[in-house]
C-alpha cells in the first residue's frame, strides 16, 4: 500500500512514517521542506499521485485565528487533490473534544477541518488524541515565574507521540473508519498536579499555584479534553515517560490568546 504522509517529516509524522514501512507499506513523506504548499497547492498532486491513502498531519503555525485560514485552505486543497489522485481514504490527527471548547480558535479550526473531512469526496478516519506528554513542558512554560508555575486544575490525560504515531499508522493501514477513534493515555490528572509531578521529575524546585484563570486551558470547563466511553487507552504511563525526560522546564514567550493578545 502507497500511502502519502503530509507532514510526515514532524514530531508525529516521522515516526508515523516509519511504522507503516516498518509494516511493509510504502509511506512517502512529505511537507514544505520536499516542495510540498498545502496552502498555495505547490506540489501537492504530484505529492498524492499514486497514493492509495493520504495523512494529512500538518498543523497551523499558530494557536489562534490564523489557525482558523489554515485549516480551511490546506484541507480544502489536500481532499481535492485527493479526489483528483483517486484516494480511497483520508486519514486525519485531531484533538479530543475539540469540539467542545469553541473558546480557543486552535479547537474551533481543528474542528472546522473535521467538518470539511466527513463532508468531502474521499472515505476517511479521524483520530483523536488527548495532550501529548510532550506538550505538557510547553504547557507549564507559558506561566512559568521564576519562581512558581500558575496552572488551572483542567483534567488532562496524556498520551505519548509515539502512541499516537502507532494508531495513526494502524488506522492509516486499515479500511476507512467513517468517523473517530479516540485515543488516551492511562492516567488523569488535573493540571496543576500534572505541574506538580512533571517539575519533581525533572528537579525544579518552582511550586505550583492553582489559577483558574491562567493559561490556554483555563478556558476548557469539565473533563471534555479526557476520554470517554469507548476510547483507546495507550499503554504508556506520564510517570514512566519522565524518567526518560528530565530537561528543566524554560519560560519562553507566551502564546497568544483566542483574540490575538497576550496571557498574563
Amino acid at each position: 500500500m502507497r500511502l502519502a504522509v503530509i507532514g510526515g517529516t514532524g514530531r508525529i509524522g516521522s515516526l508515523v512514517v516509519q511504522n507503516l514501512n516498518a509494516a511493509g507499506h510504502e509511506a512517502v513523506p512529505h511537507s514544505r521542506r520536499t516542495g510540498v504548499d498545502v496552502l498555495t497547492g505547490q506540489g501537492v498532486d504530484a505529492a498524492l499521485a499514486g497514493a492509495d491513502v493520504v495523512v494529512d498531519l500538518t498543523n497551523s503555525p499558530s494557536f489562534d485565528h490564523v489557525s482558523l485560514a489554515f485549516f480551511q485552505t490546506s484541507t480544502s486543497n489536500l481532499l481535492a487533490a485527493a479526489r483528483r489522485s483517486g484516494a480511497g481514504h483520508f486519514v486525519i490527527l485531531s484533538i479530543v473534544g475539540v469540539d467542545q471548547v469553541p473558546e480557543l480558535d486552535h479547537y474551533r479550526a481543528k474542528t472546522l477541518q473535521e467538518g470539511l473531512l466527513k463532508a468531502g469526496p474521499v472515505p476517511y478516519s479521524i483520530v483523536r488524541a488527548t495532550q501529548f506528554m510532550e506538550f505538557i513542558d510547553t504547557v507549564l512554560s507559558w506561566t512559568a515565574g521564576d519562581d512558581t508555575v500558575r496552572l488551572p486544575r483542567t483534567p488532562l490525560q496524556p498520551v505519548a507521540a509515539a502512541d499516537v504515531a502507532a494508531t495513526v499508522a494502524e488506522v492509516a493501514a486499515g479500511p476507512p473508519l467513517g468517523g473517530t477513534l479516540d485515543l488516551a493515555g492511562p492516567d488523569t490528572y488535573p493540571l496543576d498536579e500534572l505541574g506538580r509531578i512533571t517539575l519533581a521529575a525533572k528537579g525544579d524546585r518552582r511550586s505550583v499555584i492553582i489559577d483558574d484563570t491562567s493559561g490556554m486551558y483555563a478556558l476548557v470547563h469539565g473533563d471534555v479534553l479526557t476520554a470517554g466511553k469507548g476510547a483507546r487507552i495507550a499503554p504508556t504511563h506520564y510517570t514512566d515517560w519522565l524518567k526518560r525526560h528530565s530537561t528543566k522546564i524554560t519560560a519562553p514567550p507566551v502564546p497568544a490568546d483566542r483574540r490575538g493578545r497576550r496571557n498574563p
